[in-house]
Protein backbone atom coordinates (compact mmCIF):
# COMPACT_ATOMS: atom_id res chain seq x y z
CA UNK A 1 0.00 0.00 0.00
CA UNK A 2 0.87 3.57 -0.55
CA UNK A 3 -0.01 7.00 0.66
CA UNK A 4 -0.45 8.68 -2.91
CA UNK A 5 2.64 11.22 -1.02
CA UNK A 6 5.59 11.35 -3.48
CA UNK A 7 8.74 11.41 -2.14
CA UNK A 8 11.47 11.35 -4.71
CA UNK A 9 11.52 11.86 -8.40
CA UNK A 10 13.69 9.19 -9.66
CA UNK A 11 14.74 8.77 -13.63
CA UNK A 12 14.92 5.86 -15.95
CA UNK A 13 18.36 4.58 -16.70
CA UNK A 14 17.47 1.76 -19.04
CA UNK A 15 14.08 0.06 -20.28
CA UNK A 16 14.43 -3.43 -21.67
CA UNK A 17 12.18 -6.12 -23.76
CA UNK A 18 11.96 -8.96 -21.85
CA UNK A 19 9.93 -12.45 -23.23
CA UNK A 20 7.43 -11.49 -20.44
CA UNK A 21 7.32 -7.69 -20.90
CA UNK A 22 10.05 -4.97 -19.81
CA UNK A 23 12.32 -4.71 -17.50
CA UNK A 24 12.45 -1.10 -16.00
CA UNK A 25 16.06 0.29 -13.98
CA UNK A 26 14.79 3.20 -12.24
CA UNK A 27 17.31 5.57 -10.62
CA UNK A 28 16.22 6.88 -7.33
CA UNK A 29 17.08 9.84 -7.07
CA UNK A 30 16.73 11.44 -3.63
CA UNK A 31 15.95 7.99 -2.37
CA UNK A 32 19.24 7.06 -3.28
CA UNK A 33 20.45 6.77 0.43
CA UNK A 34 17.76 4.69 1.54
CA UNK A 35 17.94 1.19 2.62
CA UNK A 36 15.85 -1.62 -0.09
CA UNK A 37 15.50 -5.22 -0.12
CA UNK A 38 15.00 -7.80 -2.80
CA UNK A 39 11.19 -8.32 -3.49
CA UNK A 40 10.29 -4.68 -1.86
CA UNK A 41 8.18 -2.64 -3.24
CA UNK A 42 8.05 0.65 -4.90
CA UNK A 43 5.80 2.46 -7.29
CA UNK A 44 7.03 3.64 -10.17
CA UNK A 45 4.47 6.93 -11.76
CA UNK A 46 1.67 5.25 -9.38
CA UNK A 47 2.57 1.10 -10.81
CA UNK A 48 3.78 -0.95 -7.71
CA UNK A 49 6.90 -2.76 -8.70
CA UNK A 50 8.80 -5.56 -7.09
CA UNK A 51 13.15 -4.51 -6.70
CA UNK A 52 14.17 -7.51 -8.45
CA UNK A 53 18.06 -6.34 -8.39
CA UNK A 54 19.88 -3.16 -6.42
CA UNK A 55 23.54 -1.06 -7.49
CA UNK A 56 24.32 1.93 -6.41
CA UNK A 57 21.55 4.44 -6.26
CA UNK A 58 19.36 2.12 -8.66
CA UNK A 59 16.54 -0.49 -8.96
CA UNK A 60 15.78 -3.20 -11.41
CA UNK A 61 11.38 -3.77 -11.60
CA UNK A 62 10.15 -6.29 -14.14
CA UNK A 63 7.16 -5.18 -15.83
CA UNK A 64 4.11 -7.92 -16.74
CA UNK A 65 2.69 -7.92 -20.22
CA UNK A 66 -0.64 -6.63 -18.21
CA UNK A 67 1.40 -3.35 -16.63
CA UNK A 68 2.21 -2.02 -20.15
CA UNK A 69 -0.92 -3.07 -21.35
CA UNK A 70 -2.86 -0.29 -18.38
CA UNK A 71 0.36 2.14 -17.49
CA UNK A 72 2.33 3.97 -19.11
CA UNK A 73 5.13 2.71 -18.48
CA UNK A 74 5.73 1.44 -21.68
CA UNK A 75 6.37 4.51 -22.80
CA UNK A 76 9.31 5.51 -20.68
CA UNK A 77 12.59 6.15 -22.33
CA UNK A 78 16.31 6.33 -20.94
CA UNK A 79 16.08 9.61 -18.85
CA UNK A 80 12.19 9.89 -18.24
CA UNK A 81 11.49 11.48 -14.94
CA UNK A 82 9.46 9.57 -12.54
CA UNK A 83 7.46 9.67 -9.22
CA UNK A 84 8.65 7.08 -6.83
CA UNK A 85 7.17 5.98 -3.40
CA UNK A 86 8.17 3.30 -1.16
CA UNK A 87 5.49 1.07 -0.25
CA UNK A 88 4.15 2.85 3.31
CA UNK A 89 4.65 1.29 6.93
CA UNK A 90 2.25 1.43 9.87
CA UNK A 91 4.79 3.78 11.74
CA UNK A 92 3.81 6.55 8.77
CA UNK A 93 1.33 9.01 8.80
CA UNK A 94 -1.54 8.82 5.62
CA UNK A 95 -0.88 12.14 4.49
CA UNK A 96 -2.76 11.19 1.20
CA UNK A 97 -5.33 8.37 0.32
CA UNK A 98 -5.15 4.48 0.40
CA UNK A 99 -3.35 3.90 -2.97
CA UNK A 100 -2.83 0.23 -3.98
CA UNK A 101 -0.29 0.92 -6.91
CA UNK A 102 -2.71 -1.25 -9.04
CA UNK A 103 -3.30 1.36 -12.15
CA UNK A 104 -6.78 1.00 -13.29
CA UNK A 105 -6.17 2.88 -16.53
CA UNK A 106 -4.90 5.82 -18.61
CA UNK A 107 -6.02 9.27 -18.95
CA UNK A 108 -4.66 12.48 -20.36
CA UNK A 109 -4.58 15.74 -19.43
CA UNK A 110 -6.76 17.87 -21.13
CA UNK A 111 -5.89 21.61 -19.77
CA UNK A 112 -3.70 23.03 -17.91
CA UNK A 113 -4.36 26.40 -16.43
CA UNK A 114 -1.58 28.38 -13.94
CA UNK A 115 -2.50 30.32 -11.67
CA UNK A 116 0.71 31.71 -10.10
CA UNK A 117 2.70 29.10 -8.69
CA UNK A 118 -0.52 27.19 -8.65
CA UNK A 119 -1.98 24.65 -11.27
CA UNK A 120 -5.22 23.81 -12.18
CA UNK A 121 -5.29 20.10 -14.50
CA UNK A 122 -8.49 18.88 -16.54
CA UNK A 123 -8.36 15.54 -16.80
CA UNK A 124 -9.66 13.27 -19.59
CA UNK A 125 -10.68 9.90 -17.90
CA UNK A 126 -11.55 6.86 -19.79
CA UNK A 127 -15.08 5.92 -20.35
CA UNK A 128 -14.69 2.85 -17.70
CA UNK A 129 -13.52 4.44 -15.21
CA UNK A 130 -15.90 7.74 -15.02
CA UNK A 131 -18.49 6.12 -12.52
CA UNK A 132 -16.03 5.64 -9.75
CA UNK A 133 -14.54 9.21 -9.51
CA UNK A 134 -16.52 11.82 -7.48
CA UNK A 135 -16.21 15.33 -6.46
CA UNK A 136 -14.41 15.90 -3.43
CA UNK A 137 -13.34 12.38 -3.85
CA UNK A 138 -9.54 10.86 -4.43
CA UNK A 139 -7.93 10.09 -7.57
CA UNK A 140 -4.26 8.91 -7.59
CA UNK A 141 -1.98 10.61 -11.23
CA UNK A 142 0.70 8.81 -11.32
CA UNK A 143 0.96 7.69 -7.82
CA UNK A 144 -0.20 11.46 -6.65
CA UNK A 145 -3.06 11.57 -4.46
CA UNK A 146 -5.45 14.18 -5.35
CA UNK A 147 -8.69 15.75 -4.83
CA UNK A 148 -11.45 15.92 -7.23
CA UNK A 149 -12.58 19.46 -7.47
CA UNK A 150 -15.07 19.03 -10.24
CA UNK A 151 -16.31 16.34 -12.58
CA UNK A 152 -18.15 16.96 -16.24
CA UNK A 153 -18.78 13.92 -18.13
CA UNK A 154 -15.27 12.19 -18.83
CA UNK A 155 -13.45 15.81 -17.17
CA UNK A 156 -11.88 15.67 -13.95
CA UNK A 157 -10.97 18.92 -12.17
CA UNK A 158 -7.92 18.85 -9.93
CA UNK A 159 -5.17 21.56 -8.37
CA UNK A 160 -1.98 20.99 -8.30
CA UNK A 161 -0.17 23.43 -5.10
CA UNK A 162 3.26 24.29 -5.45
CA UNK A 163 4.58 21.98 -3.14
CA UNK A 164 2.97 18.91 -6.05
CA UNK A 165 4.45 20.65 -8.64
CA UNK A 166 7.65 21.55 -6.87
CA UNK A 167 8.22 17.58 -5.69
CA UNK A 168 6.60 15.87 -8.66
CA UNK A 169 6.79 15.24 -12.14
CA UNK A 170 3.44 16.74 -13.03
CA UNK A 171 5.88 20.09 -13.06
CA UNK A 172 6.15 19.02 -16.93
CA UNK A 173 2.09 17.63 -17.58
CA UNK A 174 0.77 19.58 -20.92
CA UNK A 175 -2.44 18.81 -22.95
CA UNK A 176 -2.27 15.71 -24.08
CA UNK A 177 0.40 14.29 -21.24
CA UNK A 178 -0.78 10.74 -20.46
CA UNK A 179 -1.26 9.73 -17.02
CA UNK A 180 -1.62 6.87 -14.69
CA UNK A 181 -4.98 6.74 -13.23
CA UNK A 182 -5.92 4.86 -10.11
CA UNK A 183 -9.75 5.18 -8.56
CA UNK A 184 -10.51 5.60 -4.66
CA UNK A 185 -10.34 1.56 -3.26
CA UNK A 186 -13.66 2.16 -1.60
CA UNK A 187 -15.55 3.06 -5.17
CA UNK A 188 -14.15 -0.12 -6.48
CA UNK A 189 -15.67 -2.73 -3.37
CA UNK A 190 -18.78 -1.22 -3.66
CA UNK A 191 -19.73 -1.70 -7.00
CA UNK A 192 -18.32 -5.43 -6.35
CA UNK A 193 -20.76 -5.85 -3.14
CA UNK A 194 -23.48 -4.26 -5.32
CA UNK A 195 -22.91 -6.35 -8.45
CA UNK A 196 -25.75 -8.87 -8.86
CA UNK A 197 -24.28 -12.55 -8.09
Amino acid sequence: MFTGIIQAIGSIRSATATASGRRLVVELGALRNRSFNLGDSIAVNGACLTVVELAEGSFAADVSAETLRVTTLGGLETGSPVNLEPAMTLAEPLGGHLVTGHVDGIGKVAERRDEGSTAILRLELPAMLQRYVARKGSIAVDGVSLTVNDISGALALVTLVPHTLAHTIMQHYRPDTRVNLEVDLVARYVERLLAPQ
